[in-house]
């Protein structure tokens, strides 16, 4: 793979997001609670926001010669956490699909507009340090899978929730 078919790949993925959280806007159905183990459409677009801040983070990161490692214990999980406000998604300590409610009850309080505002920020963070990275860096620090990990995969994971939960809720509206 390389830049050009990733970020492709990446806006594509990003279309398709996009596309169903309008549509369900449109349809007034963002806060309904049930989408994936009692969370709402505001909560999934919450963790896919701290997914995304933490590949840009990580970006940021290559870009300034800084490294980073996984914690590797769960006092330096913790430590994470309060650094950065979001999970350690590499670390092999945690959950790689769950749902991290305790982040979710953080942006409870939050107004969607804010949460979409601030994934468009981030979104547009990724895509500029995507654009100043190397070939050599996308190789050196496996990118091109770690970008996919915490961007579209994370996309298409809340749109099979989003589409399960619609499915589910039409087939009870017509009974």
């Amino acid at each position: 793979m390389n830049k050009a078919i990733l970020l492709e790949r990446l806006q594509n993925e990003r279309d398709h997001f996009e596309m169903l959280l309008n549509r369900v806007g449109f349809a007034r159905q963002l806060a309904m609670r049930g989408v994936a183990a009692g969370l709402t459409i505001k909560d999934l677009v919450a963790q896919v926001l701290l997914r995304e801040q933490f590949i840009a983070d990580r970006l940021s990161e290559i870009l300034h010669g800084e490294t980073y490692a996984p914690s590797a214990s769960f006092t330096a999980l913790e430590r994470f956490q309060q650094q950065y406000g979001y999970p350690d998604y590499e670390s092999s300590l945690i959950e790689k699909n769950g749902h991290d409610l305790s982040i979710v009850e953080a942006y409870r309080q939050i107004e969607l507009d804010e949460i979409v505002s601030q994934e468009l920020a981030v979104y547009s963070n990724i895509l500029e340090a995507i654009a100043k990275l190397t070939p050599h860096e996308f190789l050196d620090h496996d990118l091109y899978h770690r970008i996919a990990e915490h961007t579209y995969r994370p996309y298409r994971q809340t749109i099979m929730h989003i589409n399960r939960w619609l499915k589910k809720n039409a087939s009870e509206t017509k009974r």
